[in-house]
């Protein structure tokens, strides 16, 4: 779940030493810059890795990578662009299929093929032979509710985006804000997708005049707005609807003490959209061996299996195992919403310009 998730629930220290293969890459190319002793990513707030997982790769290089978070991926992708002639890093993760023609159309990656670029799957796969961003996970965003609270007031959970708009559920939606966070967006995609040009802005107009709450980023959303999640209740969140991921159940689960049988939180499985992120070798990074070997370990096998329990999300990398616990408490999604890629690239902007009109003003 970038920003994604999009879905940060442990942090990840800046500074993680980590140790690249001067083999991973396939090729040297690029600027001939020096090669440094440390390489840098660049990501949303949601990026996490285990640490033994990050040892392991040490014990085999010798570099350090060093972890830039900068907000939610929307935001995070827009200082990337704005700095991109210089750089704060040498890999960005965090893009996704809704601003991923952004990214590209602004120059924002350099092509590299990513080792074992063969394994991912041909589904997530974008950018054909250019190879300017390497596939990472994919994940769904779904509203998710809490059980107690429509236990306690005997009422059923919504289960699509229609049954959002109804007024037994006013005022109980919060979400993220399309044009600052990829979650927001990928709801207000998945809208789209719905109800096609000629339907979603009356769709949301429905969903206004139910009380929906709009806040920018997703760890306010899901963190602080959502009664169901174990932030939520700290901070009194008020909020039983909140737009963030289908895996996000599993991690009420596993950092609860004790652990529950059964996750506190449900997923709508009928209002969900399919998001994918990428991560690419930024234009003049200072450390290009460095960051083709980045790349290469986040889309080799020991990263993706430790990734779904760090970042809930799933794996791209086919044959990966998936942990019990992220299969037993996640839900899949038979039939998430989704848009062609050209489709969300010729009508993104104007999509947003209309939503916060129409929403937020």
């Amino acid at each position: 779940m970038s920003t994604t998730k999009k879905v940060s629930f442990t942090a990840v220290a800046v500074g993680i030493g980590l140790v690249a293969v001067s083999a991973c890459g396939s090729s040297d190319g690029g600027s001939g810059k020096a090669d440094s002793k440390s390489v840098t990513l660049v990501s949303h707030d949601s990026f996490n890795v285990s640490k033994d997982v990050l040892q392991d790769f040490e014990k085999r290089s010798g570099y350090k990578v060093k972890v830039l978070k900068d907000g939610d991926a929307g935001a995070a992708v827009n200082k990337a662009i704005l700095s991109k002639d210089n750089p704060q890093g040498d890999v960005f993760f965090g893009v996704d299929n809704t601003l991923l023609s952004r990214a590209l159309d602004n120059g924002l990656f350099q092509s590299y093929e990513a080792k074992g670029s063969d394994k991912i799957k041909p589904a997530v796969r974008a950018d054909g032979d250019k190879h300017r961003v390497t596939p990472v996970d994919s994940g769904d965003i779904c509203v998710n509710y809490d059980k107690k609270y429509f236990a306690d007031k005997k009422l059923a959970p919504p289960k699509s985006f229609e049954d959002l708009t109804k007024p037994a559920y006013k005022n109980l939606l919060v979400t993220e804000n399309a044009s600052t966070s990829s979650p927001g967006l990928g709801f207000l995609l998945g809208t789209a997708a719905k109800y096609g040009d000629d339907g979603w802005e009356s769709y949301w107009k429905k969903l206004k005049a139910n009380g929906v709450k709009v806040v920018d980023g997703w760890e306010q959303a899901y963190n602080e707005e959502f009664s169901g999640s174990a932030g939520g209740k700290k901070a009194k969140g008020d909020r039983p609807l909140v737009v963030s991921y289908a895996s996000s159940p599993p991690v009420e689960v596993l950092y609860a003490d004790p652990q529950p049988k059964q996750a506190p939180t449900g997923v709508a499985t009928g209002t969900c959209f399919r998001q994918v992120e990428y991560a690419g070798l930024l234009s003049n990074a200072g450390n290009e061996k460095g960051g083709k070997a980045l790349l290469d370990f986040l889309a080799g096998q020991e990263f993706q299996e430790d990734m779904p329990l760090k970042m809930f999300v799933n794996p791209v990398r086919e044959g990966t195992k998936l942990p019990k616990l992220f299969t037993e408490h996640g839900v899949t999604v038979d039939k998430p919403e989704t848009l062609d890629p050209k489709k969300i690239a010729d009508n993104r902007e104007p999509w947003i310009k209309s939503w916060t009109s129409l929403v937020l003003k």
